[in-house]
């Protein structure tokens, strides 16, 4: 079965990029990206570019735009962001049926999440982030639904995608998490502002003793939580270390969402849950099979209903 992605050929790409305006040496690499098809592009005079081709139908060129002007804001604010850049007043490319932007190269690695500094310094520069984030709400972009986003991920996989043996104790634990979730959230409302959205170490390069962000693709409007929570791992005590020590670099800007941390576990739940929709929807692009051969195993979804079953309990402390 062919997929819209197999006609990203190397002279496609090559061809695609020098009618962007962008001379091309011919050389291509291509990245670790798996909802979009990522490379870098040698280039005839500069350093190489990272180009992005996006994956057809996911989102509008409104949409995409819109997460770019965003994007530009920030760096205009001296918010260490990857924008793309802009060529003749556009950002976005286009070549038949494929739309696409361009990056220039950073490098860097990794925060390190339990290095006190680098935390204190990915606090202060999301607070920065926040602060803009409430200025220039997004109009197209999607708003993040903790309980709506969680409901419909999971009926999908229930309806199309889990294992007979699995179903119906899958349907009845994710009941009970929506319930114990709508009980934790009751009476609550949260502002929402324009977030990341994916915001993991892997999207974040660590250079110049500053973190710079990359690949907005996931920007969203969501509570401010949802950029901080992926930056906690450990057992509960580490965690909760980690957040005094991001809250002390946040407070230097905006006062840190304590009253937020209700939605650490439910933001938990709707990552596990969407993620696997999200691997189920993809699965006729070729690069999925070879890369995630686990989601097909028999046992793939047992543990998933262990894992759901510790995130019940953790909604019960």
């Amino acid at each position: 079965m062919s997929h819209p992605f197999d006609d990203l050929t190397p002279d496609f790409m090559l061809d695609a990029v020098d009618a962007a305006g962008f001379l091309s040496d011919g050389r291509l690499l291509q990245l670790n990206s798996f909802e979009n098809r990522v490379y870098q592009v040698g280039q005839e005079e500069g350093p190489p570019v990272i180009v992005k081709f996006y994956r057809p139908d996911r989102w509008s060129d409104e949409q995409i735009l819109e997460e770019h002007a965003f994007s530009l804001f920030l760096v205009e604010r001296d918010l260490p962001v990857i924008a793309p850049e802009v060529r003749d007043g556009n950002s976005l490319f286009h070549c038949d049926g494929f739309s696409f932007s361009v990056f220039r190269r950073a490098g860097g690695h990794a925060p390190e999440l339990a290095n006190d500094s680098h935390l204190e310094q990915l606090g202060r520069t999301l607070a920065r982030w926040h602060a803009c984030g409430s200025d220039r709400p997004y109009q197209l972009r999607p708003t993040l639904d903790v309980i709506a986003d969680t409901r419909a991920a999971s009926r999908y996989l229930i309806d199309d995608v889990i294992d007979l043996n699995y179903r119906g104790q899958y349907r009845d634990l994710i009941g009970q998490l929506l319930e114990a979730i709508e009980q934790r959230l009751a009476g609550l409302s949260f502002p929402l502002l324009n977030v990341h959205g994916d915001c993991h170490t892997g999207n974040i390069l660590w250079r110049d003793d500053s973190p710079h962000f990359v690949d907005l693709d996931d920007s969203l409007r969501a509570p401010a939580m949802q950029d901080l929570w992926m930056l906690l791992s450990g057992e509960e005590d580490e965690q909760q270390h980690q957040l005094r020590v991001l809250a002390q670099g946040y407070d230097t800007f905006l006062p840190f969402p304590w009253e937020q941390k209700a939605l650490i576990e439910p933001l938990r739940i709707r990552r596990m849950v969407c993620y696997d929709a999200w691997l189920a929807k993809r699965w006729d692009d070729p690069a999925f099979p070879p890369a995630f051969p686990w989601f097909e195993s028999m046992n793939y979804w047992g543990r998933q209903l262990e894992l759901l079953q510790q995130q019940h309990q953790s909604l019960q402390m």
